[in-house]
């Protein structure tokens, strides 16, 4: 089923309920990833590991979490609760809650709400 989709989502991920993944194509996610409930991730995106330094790991990631296109994920982080990535970040730092993230480097702006109306398949928590 990966090489029809191109999708790598390893049964070893832990996720949450409301996973949504939006289409078909690249997409990959390393099998230590953790995720919450009401994650959506978009085309092209990679949450990987890092294999040395201070940041060497796999990322954690909270409840209802956008994803956008293109977004790489990488190393030991957490990423918080109701947190927007907006496509082509790269991000290889902690996110806070109610955070919007743009760029790279990773660029973290506060947002009551940040996911409010793009959470996809949404479950109550």
């Amino acid at each position: 089923m990966q090489e029809r989709t191109q999708i790598t989502l390893p049964r070893e991920v832990q996720a949450g309920s409301g996973l949504y993944i939006g289409h078909l194509g690249r997409l990959i996610v390393h099998p230590d990833v953790k995720m919450g409930s009401n994650i959506n991730l978009s085309t092209g995106v990679t949450i990987g590991q890092a294999n040395r330094g201070k940041r060497k790991g796999v990322p954690v990631i909270g409840d209802n979490v956008w994803i956008g296109t293109n977004a790489v994920i990488t190393g030991n982080v957490r990423i918080g609760n109701d947190v927007m990535i907006c496509p082509n970040a790269f991000v290889n730092t902690d996110v806070p809650d109610h955070s919007i993230v743009i760029g790279n480097p990773a660029v973290i702006h506060h947002r009551d709400n940040a996911t409010e109306s793009y959470i996809n398949n949404r479950v109550d928590l």
